[in-house]
C-alpha cells in the first residue's frame, strides 16, 4: 500500500480541494447520524398526542424524581454520623449510587438548558405541530445532507483527476528519460498497459478513497459517537467481534491485491499480442496465420480470466464477510441491551454497562445509531477490491517511476563546445547480455569533417557501434570521445543537440509534413524548412502529389506515405539541424535509385565541414566516404579507401560483389 500511499500524498497538496472535500463528508456524517433513530422519541411523543413540551417536562420529571430517590437511598446507606463505617460492601453500594446521581444531575443539567435555549423559544406545543416540526426537519436535513453530498463527489473527482494528470506527466516525463535498454526490455504494450490500465485503476481507487472511503467511516463514526453517547460500554461490548473480522478481512486485502497485480500481468500479454497483431497484419494475412493468432490471443485471455474468476472469488467475500459482521454486533447488542433495560441492571457479566438503567426509548436510539453504521459498511465492502486493485496498479506504475535510467547526466558535467576536432573509440567494448558480445575492442579514430562509412554483414555491430554516439548505450569497456572529452562526462542534451540521425526504420509523427521537418528545430523558420526538403529531395512530392503541400497530416507513424518519402522527410529534418555530426544508419534503403543519385549530390554538399557517419551497403553511398571500416562479428576487419579495400579485404570484396550484382 505504500505506492498507493504515495498516489494519495499527490492529492493532498491540492490543500483547498482536499480540505473543502473533508468539509463536505463531515456535514454528509454529520447529518447523517441526525436521522430517524435519533429522532424517535420525538415523533413518538407526536403520535401519543403529546407535544414536545410535555414530553420534556414529562422527563425532566422522571429525572427529578430519579435523582430524588437516589438521595434518600443515598442518605439512609451513607449517615451523615458515621460514613466510615459501612462495610465493604456498603461502600460499594455508595460509590454507585453516588456515581448514577451525578450522571442523573448532568442529564438533569442538560434537559433544563435545552428547555430555556431551544424548546421554549422556538419550538411549538401542539402535537401535530411538533410532529411537522419533526418531519420539516428530516426534510430538510436530507436535502442539506444530499447536496453536500453532491459537492462531496465533484470535489473528489476533481482531486482523483489531478492525481492522475500528476502522475500521467510525471510517468511519461520518467518515461523519455529512460536508456533504450528499458524500452526493449520491456515492450511498448508493457508501457502501454502502465499507462492505460494501470492508471485508471490507480485514479478509481484514489477517488474512491476520498470519496467512500473517507465519507462513509465518518459515517460510521457519527452513529458510533451517538451510541457511545448513551452507553459507551454497550457499544464496546456490541463490537467484540470485530478485532477477529479485521483479521480475515486484512488476509483478504493482501489476496486480492496479488491476485490483481498478476491479472494485470495477464493483460500486459494481451496488449503484447494485440500489438504484434495489428503492426504485423500483412504478415499475419500473407502467411494465412490468422487462425494461429486467434489461438494466441484465446490462450492469453483464458489466463487473464482464470485470474479474474480468483479475484471475483475472493471479492465475494467481502459482502457477506461485513453482513456477518453487522448481524453479530446487532444481535450481541439486541441481546444485551434487551437484559439490561427489562432487568433495570447497570452491570452485564460484573462489568458496568451504563451509571444508570437505561430507558426504552434511549435502547431504541442505540440500536437505531447501529443500524445506521451499516450501509456505510457496505458501501465500504463495495469498495475494497478496487482498493486492492488500485494498491497493484500503483506498485506497477511507481516500480517504473521510481527505475533509475543507465544513462544519466554526470553530477558535474563538462562543457561541450561545437565539435570540431575528432571522434574518437577508444578500445570499446559492448554487449546487451553478458557473455554474448556484440563489440569487442573497437579503436577507431575520425577526423572533423571526415565522412566514414560502416559497411559490413547483418548483425556485425554496424547499428550499434554508431548507437554509441548519441549514448543511447554506454560501452561496457573503453569510452568514445568527442574532441576529447569522453561522452559520459556531458550533458546528454548539449551532446545529442550536436547530432543528425536519420534510420533505416523512420519514424514520423501523426503530424504535418511541416511540423515533422522542424521536429528537434522548433525554431526554424518555414522558408528554412522548405530550403531543408528541396535539398532533401522532398520539396516535389511534398508540393505536387499532397493535397495540403507542407500541411499535409502524413498518418500514425507516417502511414500515409511511401518508404522512400518519409525517409526523405527524415533526411531533411537532419539537414535542417544543421548537426556537425551526421549519422546516416541505411538513410538511403528505401528511396529508388535516380532519388538516390540526386541525394547524394544533396549530401556531397551537405557534409562538407561536418563530421559524417554512414552505414550502408549502397555502393554509390560509399562513393561519399573518405575512408571505409569494414566489420565483422563485432570487430573491424580493415579500414580504408574503396580500391585499398577491394584489393586487399576478402569480406569488402564478397560484398561489394553481391551488391554490384543487385544494382545490376
Amino acid at each position: 500500500m505504500k505506492s498507493f500511499a504515495r498516489a494519495l500524498a499527490l492529492g493532498l497538496r491540492y490543500r483547498w480541494t482536499f480540505a473543502a472535500s473533508l468539509a463536505c463528508a463531515l456535514l454528509v456524517a454529520v447529518l447523517w447520524g441526525g436521522n430517524f433513530g435519533a429522532l424517535y422519541p420525538l415523533a413518538e411523543a407526536a403520535f401519543n398526542r403529546k407535544s414536545l413540551h410535555s414530553l420534556a417536562e414529562r422527563q425532566m420529571a422522571e429525572t427529578q424524581a430519579e435523582i430524588r430517590r437516589l438521595e434518600q437511598e443515598l442518605s439512609r446507606l451513607e449517615p451523615a454520623a458515621s460514613p466510615s463505617g459501612l462495610t465493604s460492601h456498603e461502600q460499594e453500594q455508595a460509590r454507585t449510587l453516588r456515581r448514577e446521581l451525578a450522571a442523573q444531575q448532568r442529564w438533569l443539567a442538560t434537559q433544563q438548558w435545552f428547555q430555556q435555549h431551544v424548546l421554549h423559544p422556538y419550538l411549538p406545543r401542539d402535537p401535530f405541530r411538533s410532529l411537522a416540526l419533526v418531519v420539516a426537519v428530516v426534510v430538510a436535513g436530507t436535502l442539506i445532507k444530499s447536496l453536500f453530498f453532491v459537492l462531496h463527489q465533484i470535489l473528489c473527482a476533481r482531486l482523483a483527476q489531478r492525481v492522475a494528470m500528476d502522475l500521467r506527466k510525471t510517468f511519461f516525463r520518467h518515461t523519455l528519460h529512460m536508456d533504450l535498454a528499458t524500452f526493449h526490455r520491456e515492450g511498448t504494450s508493457e508501457l502501454m498497459n502502465r499507462f492505460t490500465a494501470d492508471m485508471e485503476s490507480l485514479t478509481s481507487g484514489v477517488n474512491e478513497f476520498f470519496g467512500k472511503l473517507v465519507r462513509e467511516p465518518l459515517k460510521m463514526l457519527a452513529c458510533l459517537i451517538g451510541a457511545a453517547w448513551i452507553s459507551w460500554q454497550l457499544l464496546l461490548f456490541s463490537l467484540l467481534v470485530v478485532p477477529p473480522a479485521a483479521v480475515l478481512i486484512r488476509w483478504l486485502a493482501r489476496t486480492l491485491k496479488r491476485a490483481n497485480r498478476r491479472a494485470m500481468e495477464e493483460m500486459t500479454q494481451i496488449f503484447s499480442i494485440l500489438e504484434e497483431s495489428f503492426q504485423g497484419i500483412k504478415v499475419v494475412k500473407a502467411f494465412t496465420m490468422e487462425r494461429y493468432e486467434r489461438w494466441r490471443f484465446h490462450a492469453a485471455s483464458k489466463k487473464y480470466f482464470l485470474k479474474a474468476m480468483r479475484i471475483a472469488r475472493y471479492d465475494s467475500l467481502t459482502r457477506p464477510l461485513t453482513e456477518i459482521l453487522g448481524i453479530l454486533t446487532i444481535s450481541t447488542a439486541m441481546l444485551a441491551g434487551a437484559y439490561l433495560v427489562l432487568n433495570q441492571k447497570t452491570h452485564l457479566f460484573g462489568l458496568r454497562m451504563s451509571d444508570a438503567p437505561l430507558s426504552l426509548s434511549a435502547l431504541l436510539v442505540f440500536y437505531a445509531m447501529l443500524a445506521g453504521v451499516s450501509d456505510p459498511a457496505r458501501k465500504m465492502s463495495e469498495i475494497f477490491s478496487r482498493i486492492q486493485r488500485a494498491a497493484a496498479a500503483g506498485e506497477r506504475i511507481f516500480q517504473l517511476i521510481d527505475r533509475q535510467p543507465a544513462i544519466v547526466d554526470p553530477p558535474r558535467p563538462r562543457p561541450l563546445g561545437r565539435h570540431c576536432q575528432h571522434l574518437v573509440f577508444d578500445d570499446v567494448s559492448f554487449h546487451y547480455q553478458p557473455g554474448q558480445p556484440v563489440l569487442e575492442r573497437i579503436s577507431l579514430h575520425i577526423r572533423f569533417g571526415e565522412t566514414v562509412a560502416v559497411v559490413g554483414p547483418n548483425g556485425c555491430g554496424k547499428t550499434t557501434l554508431v548507437s554509441l554516439i548519441p549514448r543511447f548505450f554506454d560501452p561496457v569497456s573503453g569510452a568514445v570521445r568527442l574532441d576529447g572529452i569522453d561522452l559520459r562526462e556531458v550533458c546528454l542534451r548539449e551532446l545529442r543537440r550536436q547530432i543528425g540521425l536519420v534510420t533505416q526504420e523512420t519514424l514520423l509523427f501523426d503530424d504535418t509534413v511541416y511540423n515533422n521537418i522542424r521536429y528537434g528545430s522548433p525554431h526554424a523558420t518555414r522558408a528554412e524548412v522548405i530550403r531543408a526538403a528541396e535539398q532533401a529531395h522532398a520539396r516535389r512530392f511534398i508540393e505536387e502529389k499532397l493535397s495540403h503541400g507542407y500541411d499535409t497530416l502524413v498518418g500514425p507513424r507516417g502511414s500515409l506515405l511511401s518508404g522512400g518519402q518519409r525517409q526523405r522527410i527524415a533526411l531533411a529534418r537532419a539537414i535542417l539541424r544543421n548537426p556537425p555530426l551526421l549519422i546516416l544508419d541505411e538513410a538511403t534503403s528505401q528511396i529508388d535509385l535516380e532519388s538516390e543519385q540526386l541525394i547524394q549530390q544533396v549530401l556531397e554538399r551537405f557534409i562538407r565541414q561536418r563530421t559524417t557517419i554512414i552505414v550502408t551497403h549502397r555502393l554509390g553511398t560509399l562513393a561519399l566516404a573518405d575512408r571505409i571500416v569494414v566489420m565483422d562479428a563485432g570487430r573491424i576487419l580493415d579500414i580504408g579507401q574503396h580500391h585499398e579495400l577491394i584489393r586487399r579485404c576478402d569480406l569488402y570484396r564478397r560484398l561489394h560483389t553481391v551488391q554490384f550484382r543487385e544494382t545490376a
